[in-house]
């Protein structure tokens, strides 16, 4: 058994922590919003009153935060102050490639191992345990992170040093914006010419216009496996943290000089979405915009 201090307990935070609870690991968590933490209660984790109590004693600290301040705050003022050096720090926030870099120079220097591990999945793979993990950190630590991250992961992936993890996320995020986008306008363009969803769903999902965004997660309800367009949309990835990500690698290219012009156009449209009112929303319903649709949404 060993003893985990998680920290940050939002909607995957509080998914990833039970799971923690779950493998047979003593889970200490603390969030602000003392909802949250009762769920995490109620799922077999103990409360702590703060961040220093929760990490005091771990062998492993788990941070699931909203944005890049909040993780140079916890870690800069709280973690590296109270945890053990014997402690591997994990912080699974999808943030700023900088701010992970820093964090981790910060950590090292303070006697610590430390990993930035975005994840890939959604609020469900929170749950079920089958995240994937995008890991920056030294190699020879990679074994010991790979294994403190098992009861929540399918699939865990070393991209490289710190930061490596973030600038995998980022990308990767940007390609499924753009990818859904696609998928949405192909959808919206079939329905206009008096194309079935079912029978485009089976022509292109045996053709070359296959991909993720078509096959496993379908923007059109009713159609394909279940996803959120099935639920009205809801749960899954809202648009908001899609948005986030977009923006991140938005940021990301214009400090690198890269050109991501259908990252830019992806990002303008979620954004137009978000504003709507739709942040909560999956970042499927965006067909509906496409679609010019959106008061169908509730």
């Amino acid at each position: 058994m060993t003893r985990v201090a998680f920290i940050g307990l939002g909607n995957m935070g509080g998914g990833m922590a039970a799971n923690q609870a779950g493998a047979g690991h003593q889970v200490r968590a603390f969030d602000l919003a003392a909802d949250a933490l009762a769920r995490a209660v109620s799922a077999g984790c103990q409360a702590a009153a703060s961040v220093a109590e929760a990490v005091a004693d771990a062998e492993v600290v788990i941070t699931m935060l909203p944005a890049g301040p909040h993780v140079r705050s916890v870690y800069g003022e709280q973690v590296l102050k109270n945890a053990p050096k014997s402690a591997l720090l994990i912080d699974c926030s999808t943030i700023d490639v900088e701010t992970a870099r820093d964090v981790g120079r910060q950590a090292e220097e303070a006697g610590f191992r430390f990993a930035d591990a975005p994840v890939s999945g959604g609020v469900m793979a929170a749950q079920a345990g089958t995240l994937a993990f995008m890991v920056g950190c030294g190699a020879a630590d990679f074994a010991a992170v790979e294994t403190a991250l098992e009861p929540m992961s399918r699939a865990t992936i070393r991209a490289g040093e710190h930061g490596a993890g973030q600038a995998a996320k980022i990308c990767n995020n940007m390609l499924l914006g753009i990818s859904m986008l696609g998928v949405c306008e192909a959808f919206a363009l079939a329905e206009r010419l008096g194309l079935a969803a079912e029978s485009f769903f089976e022509i292109a999902n045996k053709s070359s216009g296959q991909c993720w965004s078509l096959s496993t997660y379908c923007p059109v309800p009713g159609v394909g496996p279940q996803t959120p367009a099935d639920r009205d949309y809801e749960g899954g990835f809202a648009t908001g943290m899609m948005l986030k990500d977009l923006k991140l690698a938005q940021a990301a290219a214009a400090q690198t000089g890269a050109a991501t012009p259908m990252g830019a156009q992806a990002e303008a449209l979620y954004a137009l979405f978000a504003a709507n009112g739709f942040a909560a929303k999956d970042f499927s319903a965006v067909i509906q915009l496409l679609r010019g649709k959106l008061a169908e949404l509730t």
